[in-house]
């Protein structure tokens, strides 16, 4: 079992999250050092609840058993599903930027939309590849063939499904988290190889929802406005995006060195946060990028290889939901600060100020060396 580590993927890992520290521990400094009066605030913050929890749950999920995850899956999303509701909870849920996402106990605070990425992803594995053995079918194409019999057992429980997943997300406001959600279950769904017909009946409907969404919220809307025209309300609604460009375009190609950001000193909102890539490219300039782009990429190339040896239906379509998550959210995040897609309000993965979602990540990291070993 453990001649079966997959050392590529845990180097590959481990790499950007010793480089997202360092980084990090330049990038935090000055807000700490305002905000607390300490330059390591925020660096230990994301150590202590982000990284360390995440090492931890990353070791659990490497070393948990498969099978016992395929069993309980659908009471995991359950739990996480009532988790997403109890952020509406007075004294319990917290509201940041008008928006209620976060569960505050004990000083600790979580954010279980981030975990639902993971559990609906087992959850539908789990579904598909039990759906394979309720039928008695050695091909999952023989079950999609058989007329309604796709449409009414497959297609329509996972409309619902997703369904579930809108009505949780929309209530929260947190539509960029709902569209990576559905977009990763929807690449599971295709690589299932349900008939493609779904696959396109899906997405419409999808943009259709976008529309609708960004007609009838006033701050979609005005992000669209200001991706086709940045200029439009340079000040105002788009600021972000314009110091974000501003931030990619000073660090030129080889950057002005670690540590060496002007655009951190309360020039570029959500610094440590959403816009974290704008200030990697002023420090390591556009050849760093196109590194840590690289990265991503390999990262996603050895996350379908273990998917594509895998066996197991389970843990191949798992396989599959996580890297395409992770690997999705990267570019998303990339694409918004770069200009070339609207602000999402998402986290670089492995690198963004935030501990569930370094918490969540490193956990699917754990269940790919899992699904690694076991192949």
């Amino acid at each position: 079992m453990e001649s079966k580590f997959n050392y590529f993927l845990f180097f590959v890992v481990t790499f950007l999250l010793g480089f997202s520290f360092l980084f990090f521990a330049c990038l935090s400094s000055s807000a700490s050092l305002q905000r607390f009066g300490n330059t390591n605030y925020y660096l230990f913050h994301q150590l202590f609840f982000g990284l360390l929890p995440g090492i931890i749950g990353g070791i659990i999920a490497y070393k948990i058993s498969l099978k016992w995850l395929k069993k309980w899956s659908p009471l995991l999303v359950l739990l996480n599903f009532a988790a997403l509701f109890i952020v509406f909870m007075p004294g319990i849920g917290m509201k940041i930027y008008g928006a209620s996402r976060w569960i505050h106990l004990g000083g600790f605070t979580i954010q279980p939309s981030e975990f639902l990425k993971i559990t609906a992803i087992l959850y539908l594995s789990a579904w598909i590849a039990s759906k394979l053995s309720d039928e008695n079918a050695s091909d999952w194409k023989a079950i999609t063939k058989k007329g309604y019999h796709n449409v009414v057992y497959i297609f329509f429980p996972f409309l619902i499904f997703l369904g579930l997943l809108f009505v949780a997300l929309y209530f929260q406001r947190d539509a960029s988290t709902l569209g990576i959600i559905a977009l990763t279950l929807l690449a599971m769904y295709f690589s299932a190889k349900t008939p493609v017909w779904h696959t396109i009946v899906i997405i419409a409907g999808g943009l259709g929802l976008l529309l609708f969404m960004v007609r009838f919220e006033a701050y979609r809307l005005q992000r669209w406005l200001i991706f086709l025209d940045p200029n439009a309300d340079p000040l105002g609604t788009g600021y972000q995006l314009r110091q974000s460009l501003i931030s990619l375009g000073s660090g030129g190609i080889f950057g002005n060195g670690l540590g060496m950001s002007v655009q951190k000193f309360n020039f570029l909102p959500q610094a440590m946060s959403d816009s974290i890539f704008g200030i990697i490219g002023e420090e390591i300039g556009a050849l760093g990028c196109i590194a840590l782009i690289a990265l991503f990429i390999l990262f996603f190339w050895l996350g379908l290889q273990i998917a594509k040896n895998s066996d197991d239906r389970f843990s191949k379509l798992t396989a599959i939901g996580i890297v395409f998550w992770i690997t999705l959210q990267a570019f998303i995040n990339i694409s918004s600060v770069a200009g070339i897609f609207p602000l999402a309000g998402i986290p670089l993965p492995f690198f963004s100020y935030g501990g569930s979602h370094l918490l969540a990540e490193l956990i699917g990291v754990g269940l790919l060396l899992n699904i690694s070993k076991n192949t």
